[in-house]
This record gives structure tokens, sequence and C-alpha cells, in this order.
């Protein structure tokens, strides 16, 4: 501890600083400049004698221990209700729950697989994890097969045991007349209840592999361990203001970073889990694609809530437009930013209450940003890639945002290589590109490599999408680089049209955004088509990017029909 602050650079940062600070906070830095003056080493060591660690006072952190708890204390608590009509998102079904804590108490490590994958990209995933047993939802056994097919013909490998999950518990078991599948409900029965819990040996051993929803390249392996899962559970639901026994309505997959790791965390609140498989703005009435779904649903959808409802969203950055239009239907939201590097919410836009009186509009600019971070991780800061300095906290300085912390992941399975790159210079980095406010609060411009350079002006996508969905007719739109001969590239929009305005034009729109931006941010082409997405809602733009590309040149624009 004494070598500590002596050597810590934060510290020395710290208690350096020539302002005047509160009364405790003097005494903290008087206190530590006394520790830092102690030279002996043998009286460090004196200091030390008598500490031990031992089974009384260590004990490796991991998530699973939360069901333990829930057993005790929650015994008589609804831990599952599957089926009932409310707000939701996902696919969940609550063998998904149940699989998050069984397999990592079984001592395995849990690789869970984006539902919408193609046969041939599972068959991959499983290969590359070296999955020994797959559980498959009755709704996608025959994806799963296909994948199995394509694995069979690698005479290298072993395909998994296949293992179905019944579409509820309410319905008849499907009749399996293929040897190697078997049936979940049957393997559970077949349990024993003398099973010895397998615990993790170190707080570093793997607990699940999530990986990326390939938005811009192949999908990686991220690997979680039970430290980094135990400590990112409990930032989140203390982040979101989650208290004892709350009722979670699960709109984001549990397969993307194991729900936000709240799987987890509704076991240690003793929380009620609430499932639907499919999603509308009927039923719910997440991610920025549900509020959208939301706040341009049909009256007729809608319905009054009975009290405020609070929802947590991440993924891309909601717009603003979308944030005020939530609010006026009765909904809170809590905006965070992560990546599944970082175990879901890396930072929050911490609300301050004297932003309470503001306008909507400004109200829901400043929850727009992706805020400060979150508890648990060490450090989330803007820093410039070239110097790896801190850029100035002015709001227009851009830096890359980078992370370091017990919430940042082991490393990309089997990519040596990648996690290098990734860790480089002590930081992980996210390829965000984004500004730091004066009052320490971070905003995204862009991805790094989404940035558009015309005629040497560097365009934030971000900032054209969200001039776009301001426009009544626009319900979502991306915006992407196109070639240029003169300016090296333009601005490409991607749009999709509210029902009803089927009739707008390409022009409509470029004029709409040239009456909102400086001339040379708007969009020189117009294409309207849905937008390509991965599972959690993400808008796959180098998809968008290829079909910009195509399009060449040419400064006319195009509607797809």
């Amino acid at each position: 501890m004494n070598k500590f602050f002596k050597t810590s650079n934060i510290a020395l940062k710290l208690f350096n600083q020539s302002v005047q600070l509160p009364a405790p906070t003097q005494r903290v830095r008087q206190m530590c400049q006394l520790a830092g003056s102690i030279e002996s080493t043998d009286e460090s060591r004196r200091l030390l004698e008598g500490l031990v660690t031992s089974p009384a006072n260590y004990v490796p952190l991991t998530p699973i221990s939360f069901l333990e708890r829930a057993a005790d204390i929650f015994r008589d608590r609804t831990s599952v209700v599957f089926g009932s009509c409310v707000a939701t998102l996902a696919p969940n079904v609550p063998a998904m729950q149940e699989l998050h804590f069984a397999v990592p108490l079984a001592g395995a490590v849990l690789c869970t697989l984006n539902t919408r994958l193609e046969s041939s990209m599972v068959a991959n995933l499983l290969k590359h994890s070296e999955t020994n047993i797959i559980f498959v939802d009755q709704q996608l056994l025959q994806i799963a097969q296909q994948a199995l097919n394509l694995l069979s013909k690698d005479k290298t490998i072993k395909p998994p045991i296949l293992i179905l999950i019944p579409e509820s518990n309410n319905s008849s078991p499907p009749v399996l007349d293929v040897s190697n599948i078997h049936e979940y409900e049957n393997l559970l029965t077949s349990g024993s209840s003398n099973f010895t819990i397998r615990w993790p040996k170190t707080e570093m051993d793997p607990i699940s592999v999530n990986y990326t929803s390939g938005t811009t390249s192949s999908p990686k392996g991220v690997v979680y361990n039970h430290r980094g899962s135990y400590l990112s559970t409990i930032a989140t639901f203390l982040c979101h203001g989650m208290g004892p026994m709350p009722t979670y309505l699960w709109t984001v997959p549990m397969f993307h970073c194991n729900g936000w790791c709240m799987i987890w965390g509704m076991a240690a609140l003793g929380g009620t889990n609430v499932c639907l498989r499919h999603v509308s703005a009927k039923d719910i009435f997440g991610t920025p694609i549900v509020l959208s779904m939301m706040a341009n649903s049909s009256p007729n959808d809608r319905k009054p809530l009975p009290h405020k409802v609070d929802i947590m969203t991440g993924g891309s950055p909601p717009p603003p437009q979308i944030l005020s239009k939530i609010e006026e239907l009765g909904f809170g939201v809590n905006h965070g930013y992560g990546l599944t590097e970082t175990y879901s919410a890396a930072t929050s836009c911490l609300w301050k209450p004297e932003w309470d009186s503001l306008p909507l509009e400004e109200r829901a600019a400043l929850k727009s940003r992706q805020g400060v971070q979150s508890l648990c991780i060490e450090k989330v800061d803007v820093i410039d890639p070239d110097t790896m300095e801190n850029v100035p906290a002015d709001g227009k300085s851009i830096g890359e945002i980078m992370c370091r912390g017990n919430t940042v992941m082991s490393g990309y399975l089997k990519d040596v290589k990648a996690t290098e790159e990734a860790f480089k210079g002590g930081w992980f980095h996210t390829g965000d590109v984004a500004v730091k406010h004066p009052d320490g609060y971070i905003e995204i411009k862009d991805r790094l490599k989404d940035i558009i350079i015309s005629g040497g002006e560097n365009i934030s996508t971000l900032e054209v999408e969200g001039v776009l969905h301001s426009h009544p007719a626009v319900v979502e739109a991306a915006v992407v680089a196109r070639p240029a001969d003169h300016w090296g590239q333009t601005p490409c929009a991607f749009v999709e049209l509210k029902e009803g305005y089927e009739e707008i034009t390409s022009d409509e729109i470029i004029k709409y955004c040239r009456d909102h931006l400086p001339h040379y941010m708007a969009p020189r082409a117009v294409v309207f088509e849905d937008l390509p997405r991965t599972s959690t809602g993400k808008v796959q733009k180098f998809i968008l990017r290829k079909k910009a590309k195509v399009l060449g040149s040419r400064f006319n624009t195009e509607r797809k029909v």
C-alpha cells in the first residue's frame, strides 16, 4: 500500500493539484502523503505480518453464486414468467435463464449463439468454439440440423450433441426420431440432486464466449471471465437503479452479452424475469430499434401505462427525436454505451436533477450522450490514438473511446493478434470516435471507419443521421461514405420511411438536410430501403458501404423498389 502511494501516477496527480479541496479530501491527502513518506522496507513488512489469504477471507468472484443466495432468500418468489403480453423485444425463453447457471455450475463454458445466424455461420462458430453440446429451441431446429450436417462433412471434428428445448412447458413434447437428439425436459429429470457444483478455480477462469454481432467483419469470440461477469452484473443493476425483487421485461436478447449480465443480476435481486419470444409495439406498449418501433407505433397499438416504465437502452446511439417521443409516451429512458468486449455498458448517461427543468428537446439531446464511466470499470476516456494522450474536454476535440479495468474481456478466442491489437498501449480500443464535454460526459461522433472525409473535411455520419431522424417522414436512417471523383467521398443516405410517406422524394430529403446542415455534410444520394441489421438492432454499415460503392461517383439519387 505504501509503495502504491509513492509510485502511483494517479495518486500523485490527484494529491498534488493546487486547488482548494473540501476538508475531508484534505485529510485524505495528508494521510496519503504520510503513507508515502514511509521508506523502510522492514516497516512495510512489519505492517503485513499476520495477513493471510484463506477460504475465510477469499472466494473467487463468480455470478453463479447469486443463484445459491436467491435459493435461500427468494425461494418463494416467481423467477421466470413466460408468455405474458407485456413490453419485450427478443426471442427469450426460460431455458436460456436456466442454462446461464447450469453450464458454468457444471464447470463448462457457455457459448450463446445469435438466433438470426444462417446455418453456415452457426456451423463455423460451433467448430471455432469446439462445442460439445448444443441446446436448440424447437423453432430453430432446422437451422441447427443444417449446421450439424455441414459439420458432419468435416471428418476431423465430432458434431456436438443436440438437446432440443420444446416451445413451452405446456406444449406436447416433440416426437424425436433422430437418435442423436435429446429432449431438454427429459434431460433435467434424469439429473442428480446430489450434483457437486464445480466452482471456478480462479476468478479469471472463462465463464462464457460471446461472438460479436459482425457489424464490421466476421464475428470474434469474446471470452468473459467469472470476475468480470460478477462485477458487470452488479454495475448494471446499480447503474439502472434496480432495487430488490424487480420485474424485468426481457427485450435485449439473452444471447447478447449474456443479456447484459442481467440474467445473473435478476437472481441476485430476487427479481421476476418476463420472457416473450416475439416483439411488436402492440405487445410491449431495449435497443434504439425498439424505441423507434414504439415511438412510431400506430395509436391503435398503444396502451396507457399504469405507472412509469423504465427502459434501459444501448447499442447504437438513440436519436434525440426518438428519446423525446418515448418520454411523451410515459417511459423513462436510461442510455448506456458499451461493446461485447466490455460486458455491455461501460458508460451510462447519469442524469442530473438540474436537467429536469430543461425543455424536452434539450433533455433529449443530453440524454443521447454516452455519459460517464460505469461502476466497476477502472477508466473510460477519450484518447488520441496516435499520442495516447487524453483529448481536451472541450466538446470539440476528437479522439477514440478507450477502456481499461476488470469488466473488459479476457481476449478473443484463438486470436492472439486481434487481442494484442485491441489492448495496444494498455487500453482496450473501442474504435468509436467521440468528444468529451466540459462536464466530463462523453459523446460519440462516429466509428473510426465510418467517418466520411469529403474535400478534406471530416463528416460525422451520426450528425447527419440525427438530422435525417428529425424529418417527419423518416423512421430510420443510416449514412455511409460514397466514392466521389472530385471530393473523394460524399455522404450517401439509406432511409426507411413511415407509412403514408411513400411518395417522398430523394430531392426533398436532400433539401431538408441542406437546410439543417452545412451543405458539404448533406447527402448527395438517397436510397430508400429497409436497413440491414444484426439481431441486436445495430445497422450493418459494411453492407451499406458496399452498396454505396456500387453506386460509384454518379450524382443521381435512387429509390429501391
